[in-house]
């Protein structure tokens, strides 16, 4: 028998021009590929004709053990995950469940560009600096520890990019996240927001953490919120967290 492997497929944040050369490779080279519905609807166009498994939000174990299973039958596995699988992806179940029995089928990462750097590039150069990076999803992860990772890192002065920061269950979120800030940061600090990053949908706001209110009610599973640090300011509608040197 052929000894299968899976490919672990960083898309990027939603259209083929952000796919890496590697990613592509990776999906042409496939025999099947398995990812969530709306991933796999976004590389359609590169894996025509192949063997497709799609499943709904919230499949994500059933989604690994199926490509481990399928892997170890001698197929080449693509395992797509949005923006790079090892930052909110998919990667680290996939080696979790891969672990789990007594065989292991070969595994590749192959990153592929943020939601964070895509969001940022869209803004100008918010993350020249230090910055962290925090969910707002309480599904994974108390919201008890969500709140002291914010007053954490801005307590620290970073830049802080924020996933996942409103959905139709957790609509007051965000909202929370942005009093906790103000704690910590004065109310004309420098706020950056998109939605839908490379998509066709593509949106951004310029704004400041007093005045973010005005469009916080248009975030969404796929917007990004990114939260200068004391340094970072708007320019031109360029937003720019300079990195220390001297002009």
């Amino acid at each position: 028998m052929l000894q299968g492997k899976i490919s672990v497929v960083g898309i990027g944040p939603g259209s083929l021009p952000y796919l890496t050369a590697r990613a592509k490779e990776a999906l042409q080279e496939s025999d099947l590929v398995i990812g969530y519905k709306l991933y796999v609807n976004q590389v359609a166009a590169m894996i025509e004709g192949k063997e497709i498994i799609s499943s709904a939000m919230g499949k994500e174990i059933d989604r690994c053990r199926r490509a481990v299973s399928e892997a170890l039958q001698g197929k080449r596995v693509a395992l797509v995950s949005g923006g790079d699988p090892g930052i909110y992806g998919m990667a680290g179940l996939l080696l979790q469940v891969a672990g789990e029995g007594p065989e292991s089928p070969p595994v590749e990462v192959i990153p592929g560009v943020t939601a964070a750097g895509a969001a940022a590039a869209l803004l100008g150069a918010p993350l020249m600096h230090d910055f962290a990076v925090i969910s707002l999803s309480d599904l994974l992860t108390p919201w008890e520890t969500i709140e002291k990772r914010l007053h954490a890192a801005a307590g620290a002065d970073f830049v802080i990019v924020l996933y996942n920061p409103r959905s139709r269950g957790r609509k007051d979120l965000l909202a929370k996240a942005r009093a906790i800030i103000l704690e910590h940061q004065h109310g004309e600090t420098a706020v950056g927001i998109v939605r839908g990053a490379g998509r066709d949908e593509e949106k951004k706001w310029a704004t400041t953490l007093e005045e973010m209110t005005c469009c916080m009610e248009e975030a969404d599973m796929a917007t990004l919120v990114i939260i200068g640090n004391s340094k970072t300011y708007w320019q031109n509608g360029k937003m720019i967290t300079p990195r220390g040197y001297e002009l």
